[in-house]
């Protein structure tokens, strides 16, 4: 593998989040603090955390998820020209109902594709799914809409950033104050799901919009637990930030005449004080049995190791509804997409699938769904080497509470110039929106029907949410609230 590259497109597509500068530690400390809110009395008794990975530059996921029928592998084989996958290069995926096609995953998953068959070879363990042709949508279209320009349309279509905005806000028109939806879903649960000041909303990828909400905002963390003044994990007596540390205590434990200076001050002190306790608790815990799960040397693996590790400290943190956001970037392959995508997806397959296996160990599985998001597909044509921003993809969902082994949805017609194409290379009109994705999984996060609308305001463009049926129907019977 060549981890100089991976370790380049790494760089380029976290360094622009991941890196606090010291005001950024601040505002996060303040809104540690400022995110908690009093427990109500009606709190729920289960625990419940919703994992967000993120794949920055846009996956090309038509040969991540790929049909194996011959007839259908054909036409994927002639549309994608020198991209296209072999049918006896994928991996088989056995599905337990879905759509009743055949389909095979990336050579590179062998993870994922246990995951979809069953965990052991045991059908029942079935805990990974794919959702086809998911993406941005304001309102149902189609190509003809599309074309004739008739129905409203995802602002900045094919833009990475507005895309990226757009996955995290559910709002594809456009919003004048920034929130994500994971931020407004937090704004209704948080103070009456959770018992403690710590946000509900934690982040290993730095600062991102998918968890930013009006009233609660983000706790940002690093796979080693909480970023602190105190460097508490640093054993050198004399080390710069342990000497820093004096200096920021002698500032806020002063007493101030001014009332601003000294609310600001205690407002500092226990933020610190709540960031030193979780880092405490991240510490302390024992990760022995979980850590063999995870390939030594994957970086994105150390990411959700750190996950499982706050997935079990949940109580003790006082968490009963949880968010995680991790991120991996370089997946923008307008070049080099066969080799590269390939070395990544060796990458993601271990972490996914080691998060899944420590999850089980733990007796966790029932309690987490993980998804990933991208900011959209890509062309279905090749430009030679690779392939360009497109609009509609395949999501994957994990976990116990998903009924595994499917492909729901409806995965598009890949022949160049069929009706799920704008016609332009290979673009899939999504004929699944991302809304419909994100309210089935905050049905089961426990979300009320009463709310949903100020969480995805455009559902009722494609659910109902007073239905007893789900958007998708993804998740197990009996899962949801």
């Amino acid at each position: 593998m060549n981890t100089s590259l991976v370790s380049r497109r790494r760089f380029i597509g976290q360094s622009g989040c991941a890196a606090l500068s010291g005001v950024s530690m601040m505002n996060t400390l303040l809104n540690l603090k400022l995110a908690g809110n009093a427990a109500a009395q009606d709190a729920p008794t289960d625990y419940r955390t919703l994992v967000c990975i993120f794949l920055h530059g846009g996956n090309d996921s038509y040969n991540w998820l790929v049909p194996r029928d011959s007839g259908r592998h054909a036409i994927y084989s002639t549309t994608r020209g020198n991209l296209a996958l072999g049918v006896n290069d994928l991996r088989a995926l056995n599905q337990d109902g879905g759509d009743g096609q055949l389909y095979g995953i990336h050579p590179s998953c062998s993870g994922l594709q246990e995951l979809f068959n069953g965990l052991g070879g045991d059908g029942a363990l079935r805990r990974a799914a794919f959702i086809s042709n998911v993406g941005t949508l304001i309102q149902p279209v189609t190509k003809a809409e599309y074309l004739a320009e008739t129905v409203p349309l995802p602002r900045a279509l094919y833009s990475h950033s507005d895309q990226i905005d757009q996955w995290q806000t559910s709002v594809p028109q456009g919003m004048t104050q920034l929130s994500g939806w994971a931020g407004r879903a937090a704004d209704v649960l948080h103070g009456v799901a959770n018992a403690n000041s710590i946000s509900m909303n934690i982040s290993l990828a730095g600062n991102n919009l998918w968890q930013v909400g009006n009233s609660t905002t983000q706790f940002v963390v690093t796979d080693r637990g909480a970023l602190t003044f105190t460097g508490s994990d640093i054993s050198e007596a004399q080390h710069p930030m342990r000497l820093k540390n004096a200096a920021h205590r002698s500032i806020i434990e002063q007493s101030y005449a001014n009332l601003i200076q000294q609310s600001f001050a205690q407002l500092t002190k226990e933020s610190i004080e709540l960031q030193e306790f979780f880092l405490q608790q991240f510490n302390d815990y024992d990760d022995s049995s979980i850590r063999g799960f995870f390939p030594a040397g994957n970086w994105v693996g150390q990411q959700f190791l750190a996950a499982a590790k706050m997935i079990a400290l949940r109580q003790a943190l006082g968490l009963k509804r949880q968010t995680l956001f991790l991120s991996f970037g370089g997946w923008d392959h307008h070049g080099e997409l066969l080799e590269t995508q390939a070395e990544m997806l060796v990458l993601l397959d271990g972490a996914l699938a080691g998060f899944q296996r420590a999850l089980d160990h733990l007796a966790l599985q029932d309690s987490v769904i993980t998804y990933s998001a991208s900011d959209f597909g890509r062309t279905l044509r090749s430009n030679g080497r690779g392939t360009d921003h497109a609009w509609g993809a395949n999501a994957l969902v994990m976990g116990g509470p998903v009924q595994g082994g499917r492909i729901y949805g409806t995965f598009p017609d890949l022949t160049l110039e069929s009706s799920d194409d704008t016609g332009y290379g290979g673009r899939t009109i999504p004929t699944t929106s991302v809304d419909s994705l994100f309210a089935e999984m905050l049905r089961w996060f426990g979300v009320p029907a009463s709310d949903m609308a100020q969480v995805l305001p455009n559902i009722g463009n494609f659910y109902n949410v007073q239905s007893s049926s789900l958007p998708i129907g993804f998740l197990r019977a009996g899962s949801w609230i």
